[in-house]
């Protein structure tokens, strides 16, 4: 299949139909599929299946040989708001002049031509989770996007607000120690995080006094947000890696109720067993990094392995630009070395991330309903010689494999906002 000689806009507005044919479908969430069809019109997946009627006049992509998957899911990343090559001017991923950032929104930083989003269709990932850094003790809300497709930000959008970004552990007290003032240590940061839900408690309960009265009610934003988490509408992303920074974590989620996911958590295997049976997600990693810090002594790949074994559901991330996120799906085949189940990795890649924070009514999965995000590989995913061949968002194919394309960034084509050009 070749893509339209019309340049791809906007997502919300080229929503495709194809018909993936006569490939090995791997839905993840269900069984594989030997020489299956994906159907997809008007850019939602209609049909998957080994005897699914191609309807007339849509065009096919044949991937006989072929290994085809849902796109994968970016729990956990930066890109647009940590620029690469970009220095001072690009980075945009810690407003770390206030303890509390819950007013802050990664979607205001997000610059859609960072290289990042082409590196993503490199390695087969359609959507991201774009989070502020982990500075703050309250970072800022997440957003949820698609990789590409858009002349704006917003248009590649799949849910504005998704979560909080919150950081314990050695970020927080190194960035607000070197200021001299609270929080220098992780007393301060736990109490920084509980009173501002304490505030956000009284605001909630401040607020919907008024409105039951019809009387006026001055708003503040990032106590807003937070009673949004509080009301269990957004997600908690609580970035932590050291063991006894996890049990503040799980300590403070109690006291307030919310929803909690864990982000990182590579020293998570020492309390597996605990986060199991409180049914605690982890967005684990990055795998490829140095023990660059003292609460990294303990990172080991193993340790996704050992989380996955004691029955926590996991996701892996690449926190890109810290691992580039084409390199998403190598860290899950490092992960199977070290004695994770492949299946279980698929899912890491898909169907858990999706779940974790409330995106798989649209993606981590090939059936019908959700959005038509495919990617075929040219073989076993796991296989770090495979390479996504053609990827689709929403039924339009935005990236094609071509040898010849390659000028010394990788080859292949991308479907540019505007133009099509050589990556």
């Amino acid at each position: 299949m070749t893509t339209s000689s019309t340049p791809t806009r906007t997502l919300r507005t080229a929503r495709r139909s194809v018909a993936v044919v006569n490939g090995y479908v791997v839905p993840v969430a269900s069984d594989p599929i030997e020489g299956g069809t994906v159907l997809i019109e008007d850019g939602v997946i209609t049909a998957v299946g080994a005897d699914v009627v191609v309807p007339d006049g849509v065009p096919t992509l044949d991937a006989r040989g072929r290994w085809v998957l849902p796109g994968f899911v970016e729990a956990h990343a930066h890109m647009g708001v940590m620029e690469e090559a970009e220095g001072w001017a690009g980075n945009d991923t810690n407003e770390m002049t206030d303890p509390n950032g819950a007013a802050l929104r990664a979607i205001d930083a997000i610059n859609v031509e960072d290289e990042g989003f082409r590196d993503a269709l490199v390695g087969g990932v359609t959507s991201a989770v774009v989070k502020p850094g982990s500075g703050n003790p309250i970072g800022g809300q997440t957003v949820a996007i698609k990789t590409w497709g858009g002349r704006t930000v917003d248009e590649q959008v799949i849910r504005e607000a998704v979560s909080v970004k919150s950081a314990l552990g050695e970020n927080p007290k190194r960035v607000y120690g070197d200021q001299k003032k609270t929080p220098s240590t992780r007393l301060g940061v736990a109490k920084v995080i509980r009173a501002a839900f304490v505030d956000a408690q009284n605001y909630a309960a401040k607020r919907d006094a008024a409105e039951a009265k019809g009387e006026p009610f001055d708003r503040d934003l990032a106590k807003e947000t937070l009673a949004r988490v509080l009301a269990g509408e957004l997600y908690w992303d609580q970035h932590t890696h050291r063991a006894d920074d996890i049990a503040t974590a799980l300590r403070l989620a109690d006291e307030f109720g919310y929803r909690l996911v864990v982000n990182h958590g590579t020293d998570g295997a020492a309390v597996a067993d605990v986060l199991a049976e409180r049914d605690v997600p982890v967005i684990f990693g990055p795998l490829f990094t140095s023990r660059s810090k003292i609460e990294l002594r303990n990172r080991d790949i193993a340790n996704l392995a050992a989380l996955a074994r004691a029955g926590v559901r996991v996701a892996i991330t690449t926190d890109h630009p810290v691992v580039p996120i084409n390199f998403l799906v190598h860290q899950a085949s490092l992960a199977v070395k070290e004695g994770l189940d492949r299946d279980t990795a698929l899912r890491a890649l898909t169907v858990n991330p999706a779940a974790f924070l409330g995106l798989d009514h649209r993606v981590g999965s090939l059936a019908p309903g959700l959005d038509g995000d495919v990617v075929v590989w040219s073989g076993d995913p796991l296989d770090v010689t495979s390479r996504a061949e053609h990827v689709l968002i929403t039924g339009t194919e935005v990236y094609t494999w071509d040898a010849e394309a390659n000028d010394g960034r990788g080859a292949g084509r991308v479907v540019e906002r505007g133009e099509r050009f050589r990556a």
